[in-house]
């Protein structure tokens, strides 16, 4: 008995001396830090922060989200853009996503000065800078309005330039009229509205699988409705003919041919403005080209990054 509480005794000596000692060697080890210190929010003015994605490392590409969507929608381009060496960043415009949403002025003088703040306080240099539709326009207003600050390329994704809506000398977008109706339905049939563009956002009923078009529209339930509006009242009034001659970086221009909410001829207009821009052309894809050509759309925005 004796020497059955022996064995006992020192059993348990055994396992306290290992624990303790096991103990003593986490201790002794550093925390090593997961995080990078990348933060997931920067403040762009006081009150106001944005939400970024910034992952990887590498030569930076930032990305614009479109109307009403928010940095999330590039989710199959991050993926894709880290695993070939760079650091991509997405930045969603105030109103959207989990970005702050304050009351306030929703123009691309706005966004186009939310996005050089993110920028400065990043130091970001020499980036692509890609845009989908408002997205894209907002990109070509933030290269002529701040001289190409920290970008050194322009990508531009069913960009909703140089104009969205007609005129008497661009008979080219929707009509004013149409314009209108969009903005009365936001401010009372905002679902209504979404599911609308849902119905035209894609080149066929099949190219965009009902999965992802969900989930898409998820996205867009999350801007704040007086952005949505405000933001379509841009798009209505906003010429940015003017400006497509100052870009005078390499800049490329992804469009559907089938696109119903931006017409190829769009592309062809700011083609025409921004001298040396190039047109890769989607053949198989309305306005959800970054998901109905996924594939070639990540291979063609790695090829003009690098």
């Amino acid at each position: 008995m004796k020497t059955r509480m022996n064995i006992f005794s020192k059993s348990i000596w055994l396992i306290v001396f290992a624990v303790t000692n096991l103990v003593h060697l986490g201790a002794a080890q550093p925390r090593v830090n997961a995080s990078l210190g990348r933060s997931e929010y920067i403040e762009v003015e006081p009150n106001v922060k944005l939400h970024v994605t910034d992952l990887g490392e590498g030569k930076p590409v930032v990305l614009i989200h479109g109307w009403p969507l928010s940095d999330a929608m590039y989710e199959y381009q991050y993926n894709e853009l880290v695993k070939n060496g760079f650091r991509v960043i997405g930045i969603t415009l105030r109103g959207f996503g989990k970005s702050d949403k304050p009351y306030g002025k929703y123009n691309y003088d706005v966004y186009a000065d939310d996005i050089k703040a993110v920028l400065d306080k990043l130091k970001i240099e020499k980036a692509t800078l890609g845009g989908f539709s408002m997205g894209g326009a907002i990109s070509i207003h933030y290269v002529a309005r701040h001289n190409s600050a920290h970008v050194a390329k322009l990508a531009l994704f069913g960009a909703a330039a140089p104009m969205w809506t007609q005129r008497s000398d661009y008979p080219y977008g929707f009509t004013v009229e149409a314009v209108n109706g969009l903005i009365s339905l936001s401010e009372t049939n905002r679902p209504q509205l979404l599911e609308n563009f849902g119905g035209i956002f894609a080149a066929s009923e099949t190219s965009v699988p009902k999965g992802l078009g969900n989930w898409l529209g998820g996205i867009n339930l999350q801007a704040s409705p007086y952005a949505t509006t405000q933001s379509l009242i841009a798009l209505r009034d906003t010429d940015l003919r003017p400006e497509l001659a100052k870009i005078k970086i390499p800049t490329v221009i992804f469009h559907g041919t089938k696109d119903k909410i931006c017409s190829f001829d769009l592309a062809k207009q700011m083609n025409a403005g921004i001298k040396g821009s190039t047109i890769v052309t989607f053949e198989n894809s309305g306005h959800g080209l970054f998901i109905e050509e996924l594939e070639k759309f990540n291979a063609e925005l790695i090829k003009f990054a690098k």
